[in-house]
Order: structure tokens, then C-alpha cells, then sequence
């Protein structure tokens, strides 16, 4: 039987929060001044007003530029710091020290006002890397003060002090080189630390790329070929090239190779602005999840994502806004999906969108409601997809009603997820 092709809820873009990172690139002294105004704050730490030395407003908004050359990644170019707000009025950007009588600063934004700041940096090699984030750490130098005593003439006392004002040249560090986080397995199938030959996993850090965000398109394929590289983000598992199909500073979707070994394997992503240390990810013959989104998950239960061939979902009626759903009966027909299940026959290699029918190389058994399915006319990857495999089965009789556990086997060894699928009588 030819599976049943349908839009399916594959990945969950989640950000997780940048962590602190270690300082590769330096750049020298900026040739501006950069003023900081005290506007008083409480807690011991200041809060000061930002007037940058150049600013253009260009009709909609003011730009207010910081650049300097940098050593480091690269070999070395331009570092610049644009911050940008509409209008032509008072700078909205805010300086706070990180701690009381410090003169390491981190720029942010008033409350309740628009603006955006963006560090960039051009590199003698030619490339031109944007990171795009809502604060960056700089230091003073040859800081001058009024309004506060020269003893405490820090970014925290000014602050702490109406009115007082410090006056100097910034200058600090950045690291354009990527680094990892975290890797788990597509969050929706059960984001597991461990993953798979020819599995789908995302990859957390920062600096993992050079736009806002991209996902993979028609153009970027080769024939039937996924691409191994997207806006110049490209990630090795295990030694070899890994499929991408997102990817943005903070996260990175990618495909296994299906010929990676078994243990720990490096993951290492590469841009622009360099390439990150090893991140080690436990790879297993098997590391099979069903789908099953956040969206998913009703009146704390998880339910697997489940389709009739008319695309109404196996879920309690009404369940999720927007979808058509409802109960299935004994005798459905449902198809539910996965990732990390193994081999198929004939072999189809991760990375080629699937061209034909084909099956599970491993024994596949499934129960619902502890009633072990007898019929199940369909176990393999998903045809025009890549690393994604479906699996039609047919609801048994007695398997009860309600929200009634969903259960599986690969190769003998039972699947970790907690599932339910909705069943009427």
C-alpha cells in the first residue's frame, strides 16, 4: 500500500537562551566617544543614558555608529556597532553596568521603545558576518567624569548619580565563532540526548548563523539531493556532512548521515565567522520517536500526531482549534510518523528524498490500549521525504475508549515515549 501523503508537524523552532562564551577576536580602541548620562537607579547598579559621537538620521531613523578594526577570526577587518532607533529625538539605548563600581557595560534598550542594535563584521577575507543579538558587552577607556567624584568615576557610580556624565573611548571583545549548547533529537518526536543514523536532530547554541533565520527551498537541492550546507552554515556528525533544513544564530535542523558509526560522535558546526568545538552526541542503531508537538499534548496527555486518509486527526473532537478531529474507531484505518527507526529495505540513504515504497528492516510492533495491532499495512519512510517514516495501522477491536496509551517495539526493544491516541467506541 502506497502511504498516505499529507502536511505532517515536523520540528519545533525553540530558542533556548545564549549562554556566556569564551572570547576568541578582539578589536582595537574605537576612534569615537561614546557619553554616558546618569539617570540614578536603585540595587547598586546604574542605569545611564547613551549619546554616541556620530549619529545620522536619515529621515525615518537615526543610526549611531561604533566601528573599529578587529584581530582574530579571519585574520582580521572591521567590527562595527549600529544601534538604530526611529525619530530624531534622544538616543532610547541604555547603558547598565554588570556590577556596582565596574566599567564593563551592557548596552539594552528603554522600556517601551523601539530600536535595534546589530554587530557586524567585515573581513579582510571578503566575508561579511551579521550577529544579530539585544546586547553586547564593552569596556571604557580613558574615562572622564563630572558630576560624580574621579575616584568612582565607573559606569555604575554615573549611573547611580542624576546627571553625572562619563565620557571615553569604548572598546572590548567578540567571539564570532559558533558554539554548542545542547543537541537533542526533533523536539516534537521526543528530544532525546541520543540519536540515530540518518535522524533528524537540532542543534542549540550561538553564532550558528549569519540570518535571522532560513529554511532549506527547492533551489537549494541538488536533483533529489538535500543540501549539506544553507546561508553558509554547514554542520559535520560523526566526520561526515549533515543535512540542513533550518537554521538561525540560535538553532540548526539537521539530517544524520545514515553512515555515521555507533557511540559518541563529534558534532561540529561551521560559518562564517569560524567553526565551533566539538559537541559529542551519543549515536544508537535505533532512536526511534513518534511525532507528537507541544500542541499536541491535551489535558496533560500526549498524544501522537494521527491522520484518517481525509486528513481529520485521531484527537477528541474539537480538540485543538482550527483542525478537524475526532475519535478513531475499531477497524481505521490511522498513519502516525517517526524519526531514528533504523534501516529500511531496499536501502534508502539519508539526505535523498525517498523515491519508492519500502519497508522496515527491523520487526515494528505496535499496541493500542494494550491490544497489539495485527494489522499494519504500511512501516517505512515516507516517499518525496528524507528521514521521516510513517506507519499505517489499523486500530484493533476492545482496545477501549478515551485517551488509551499508544505503545511500540523496534527490534524487540520498547519505545520510551508516554503516547495516547484518542479512541471512541
Amino acid at each position: 500500500m502506497r502511504p498516505i501523503a499529507i502536511a505532517l508537524f515536523l520540528f519545533c523552532v525553540a530558542f533556548l537562551s545564549p549562554l556566556a562564551r569564551g572570547v576568541t577576536a578582539t578589536y582595537t580602541t574605537s576612534s569615537q566617544n561614546v557619553t554616558l548620562t546618569g539617570l540614578g537607579g536603585s540595587g547598586g547598579v546604574g542605569q545611564s543614558r547613551v549619546d554616541w559621537g556620530t549619529c545620522v538620521y536619515d529621515g525615518t531613523n537615526t543610526n549611531c555608529t561604533v566601528s573599529a578594526p578587529y584581530t582574530g577570526v579571519g585574520g582580521g577587518g572591521t567590527i562595527s556597532m549600529v544601534l538604530s532607533y526611529r525619530g530624531n529625538g534622544t538616543s532610547p539605548f541604555t547603558a547598565n553596568s554588570i556590577s556596582p563600581g565596574s566599567d564593563l557595560i551592557t548596552f539594552g534598550l528603554t522600556p517601551g521603545s523601539s530600536g535595534k542594535i546589530v554587530v557586524s563584521l567585515q573581513e579582510n577575507i571578503g566575508a561579511n558576518v551579521t550577529f544579530l543579538s539585544n546586547n553586547f558587552v564593552f569596556y571604557y577607556s580613558n574615562a572622564r567624569c563630572t558630576g560624580a567624584a574621579a575616584s568612582s568615576c565607573s559606569v555604575g557610580q554615573v549611573g547611580l548619580t542624576p546627571n553625572a556624565t562619563i565620557t571615553g573611548q569604548v572598546f572590548g571583545s567578540f567571539d564570532a565563532t559558533p558554539v554548542i549548547q545542547a543537541v537533542v533529537s526533533a523536539s516534537s518526536f521526543g528530544e532525546f540526548s541520543a540519536a540515530a543514523p540518518g535522524t533528524w536532530v537540532e542543534i542549540y547554541g550561538t553564532n550558528l548563523a549569519n540570518v535571522l533565520s532560513q529554511s532549506w527551498s527547492a533551489v537549494d537541492f541538488n536533483g533529489n539531493a538535500a543540501p549539506t550546507a544553507l546561508g553558509g552554515t554547514t554542520v559535520m556528525i560523526g566526520g561526515q556532512p549533515a543535512f540542513i533544513d533550518f537554521i538561525s544564530p540560535f538553532q540548526v535542523n539537521a539530517l544524520t548521515a545514515s553512515t555515521i558509526a555507533i557511540g559518541p560522535q563529534p558534532v561540529v558546526v561551521t560559518t562564517p565567522g569560524g567553526t565551533s568545538a566539538a559537541y559529542s552526541l551519543t549515536v544508537n542503531v535505533t532512536e526511534p520517536g513518534m511525532d507528537t508537538p507541544p500542541s499536541f499534548n491535551i489535558g496533560g496527555k500526549a498524544y501522537a500526531v494521527a491522520l484518517f486518509a481525509d486528513g481529520t486527526f485521531a484527537l477528541p473532537a474539537g480538540a485543538i482549534a482550527g483542525l478537524r478531529s475526532r475519535p478513531a474507531q475499531p477497524g481505521d484505518e490511522i498513519v502516525l510518523w517517526g524519526i531514528g527507526f533504523g534501516a529500511v529495505t531496499p536501502n534508502m540513504p539519508a539526505g535523498q528524498l525517498v523515491q519508492q515504497v519500502n519497508t522496515l528492516a527491523s520487526s515494528f510492533e505496535v499496541s493500542i490500549g494494550g491490544v497489539p495491532v495485527t494489522n499494519v499495512p504500511y512501516s517505512g519512510l515516507v516517499p518525496s521525504f528524507t528521514g521521516l517514516y510513517q506507519f499505517n495501522v489499523v486500530v484493533p477491536a476492545n482496545a477501549g475508549s478515551g485517551a488509551v496509551p499508544l505503545t511500540f517495539r523496534v527490534g524487540g526493544v520498547a519505545g520510551t515515549q508516554t503516547l495516547f491516541l484518542a479512541l471512541g467506541n
